[in-house]
């Protein structure tokens, strides 16, 4: 893994601009595994980055290149080049072979790239950057454009020092509802992010120009036979595990009570059998899915680390997390991956997980509502109007009312993603300026129209893909672990692996009779994982966030609305009525008022210091 930084000058006066990219590169020093930051000036450009790089390519260095990542089939690529192209390396790096692509495919090249990746590359003769992210999103990179020139960056808080207004009070309104900040925008205005699977070309001078260059297209077929499918999913997979396990590096694996993570350490396993795993648990008495990892690493003969999270570990770690996140991510999912980062990057380099596979296999409990709807959603119009006008008249709270409201609600407007914390009327309330034009359908609208082809529970997983994984999972993710200087890997999301998926037929991930998702990934892997994870349903809030908020958290809670600055914003004294209403069992509001408890947290490290992390934190941070 590499952290990186690069200046592209406008102006051709890069030199100038040296030394305070170097002191941006220091605030992501913890992706380069330790190494030292290497910084290269040129006239146009300074290429700063931690990990054995930046890189010149070839022996003339017409072109720089700074990469995060891997490269999972450079050694073919290598060989590729060298005989059909006559290419030389001078080094063993997945940089310079992305270089040498470059050199002779030109953009092309970023088509033939198997793996995670964001890289920047400086073309010295034709005075030009170019630069991708991998389709999946895996890998960030973040871009801040002045009139200088324009700054790219692994994280946004190597961008901050350079960036001018803060907050972006748009991506606060969206985030309210999704609960992450949708790409390409970020909480500070004027940083984006590259969008998953784009590339992009710079002239100094010039703007900046993005290509889509990676689809990802779901295409069911209408019927399969499952055994085939499940053989197909089985092959591409252990295929991706083995290309993820290169021996670069010791490698580890995230290991959760569910299935994805089972199915990634049963084939890892086979390669590696001295694995080692990482979990996490928490010190609540009869929480759901206590002890399931260990359990399950005992029947794959693995060793399993397990950390103990209590509320106490929580709070002192929350400031440190927001301050990796870069901005706020209120899916709780996040914490215990801190954790276990924080065990595993004693022992290894990189972490497998099993990201993704609930996108591309179905995973998700929310893909069986349009099977539960169809009695009403498949009516015809006038008749679904008239059950819409009857679920008006039906009181909140009587059995059938959300049926019929969401039966007859095209799927466009009621699915928002693996999110919907707060309406638009709720918003309404909360926010001290909102803008009814900034309804969540800006962000979902464009996907959907892509979908249009789909059926309703291929379209929610295309949503998914575009938006949730990237926006949440991926972003914090990567965060997490990079913060304790680990490479995450994760096999579910290979081109290979993505290619079955999107041909599946829709019976085989959610069929129509039952409670099951991701059946045929569950029949791929019945005879390697134990019966516990391919069995158990799916933990929606494996961290006890609702009840400790009723108790151990409720002062910390209170504190931080206090703290952090955000009353210019957001309606606080409402959030402090929900908490009160929580603590005493009247409405379950965990889910809203940890929403507003992390942006207030963001808040207080990002805007007003007055929450920072306990560690030292450069002096732009607290006065922005």
């Amino acid at each position: 893994m590499a952290g990186l930084l690069t200046f592209v000058s406008a102006r051709g006066d890069a030199s100038a601009h040296r030394e305070a990219v170097a002191d941006a590169l220091q605030r992501i020093h913890h992706r380069g595994s330790g190494a030292e930051p290497e910084i290269i000036v040129k006239s146009s450009v300074v290429f700063g980055a931690v990990g054995q790089q930046p890189l010149s390519y070839p022996v003339d260095g017409r072109y720089l290149i700074v990469f995060d990542g891997a490269i999972y089939n450079a050694a073919e690529l290598r060989a590729e080049l060298i005989e059909e192209r006559a290419a030389s390396f001078a080094t063993g790096s997945d940089a310079e072979v992305i270089a040498a692509a470059y050199h002779h495919w030109g953009p092309s090249a970023v088509n033939r790239l198997r793996g995670m990746f964001a890289f920047v590359i400086w073309d010295g003769a034709a005075r030009r950057a170019f630069g991708a992210r991998d389709q999946f999103g895996i890998v960030p990179l973040y871009r801040l454009s002045g009139p200088d020139g324009v700054y790219f960056a692994s994280e946004k808080k190597a961008l901050l020092p350079f960036a001018g207004e803060v907050l972006d009070a748009g991506n606060l309104q969206h985030y309210l509802t999704l609960q992450y900040v949708p790409e390409p925008g970020t909480m500070h205005k004027g940083v984006s992010r590259l969008g998953a699977g784009e590339s992009f070309v710079y002239t100094p001078g010039g703007p900046v120009a993005n290509r889509r260059y990676g689809e990802l297209m779901l295409h069911p077929s209408a019927t399969d036979d499952e055994t085939a499918a499940a053989e197909r999913i089985r092959q591409a997979l252990r295929d991706s595990v083995q290309a993820h396990l290169r021996p670069d590096r010791p490698v580890g694996a995230l290991l959760s009570p569910g299935f994805d993570s089972a199915a990634v350490v049963a084939l890892a396993r086979e390669f590696e059998p001295g694995l080692r795993t990482y979990t996490v648990g928490y010190d609540v008495e009869g929480h759901p899915g206590a002890g399931a990892a260990q359990r399950t690493a005992e029947a794959l003969g693995v060793t399993c680390h397990e950390t103990t999270v209590g509320p106490d570990d929580l709070v002192r770690a929350l400031p440190a997390i927001m301050w990796h996140l870069d901005d706020p991510i209120a899916d709780p999912a996040v914490l215990p991956l801190w954790f276990a980062a924080e065990a595993a990057g004693r022992d290894v380099g990189v972490v497998l997980t099993g990201h993704g596979a609930d996108e591309l296999f179905g995973g998700y409990p929310i893909y069986r509502e349009p099977l539960s709807l169809a009695a009403v959603s498949h009516l015809p119009d006038p008749m679904q109007r008239g059950l819409r006008a009857v679920s008006r008249v039906i009181p909140q709270g009587v059995k059938g009312k959300s049926f019929l409201e969401r039966g007859t609600t095209p799927i466009e407007e009621r699915y928002y993603g693996n999110a919907r914390v707060y309406t638009e009327d709720d918003k309404a309330h909360l926010l001290r300026r909102y803008d009814p034009q900034l309804r969540h359908t800006v962000v979902t609208a464009p996907v959907f129209a892509e979908a249009a082809a789909l059926d309703d529970v291929a379209t929610m997983q295309y949503l998914d893909l575009y938006t949730w994984l990237r926006g949440n999972v991926l972003a914090g993710a990567d965060r997490m672990v990079s913060a304790h200087s680990l490479q995450l890997r994760a096999p579910m999301l290979d081109r290979a692996v993505f290619e079955v998926a999107a041909a599946l037929p829709t019976e085989l991930k959610v069929p129509h009779r039952g409670p099951e998702t991701k059946a045929v990934l569950r029949h791929a892997f019945a005879d390697i994982v134990p019966p516990e994870p391919r069995t158990a349903r799916r933990l929606r809030a494996p961290v006890p966030i609702r009840a400790w908020l009723r108790l151990e958290l409720y002062d910390w809670a209170h504190d931080v609305l206090s703290r952090s600055g955000a009353d210019e914003l957001l309606d606080l004294d409402l959030v402090r009525g929900m908490l009160q209403a929580h603590r005493k069992k009247d409405d379950d509001h965990s889910r809203k008022i940890w929403t507003v408890l992390m942006y207030c947290l963001w808040h207080g490290v990002f805007v007003t210091g007055a929450l920072a992390p306990a560690q030292p934190v450069p002096e732009w941070q607290t006065h922005p």
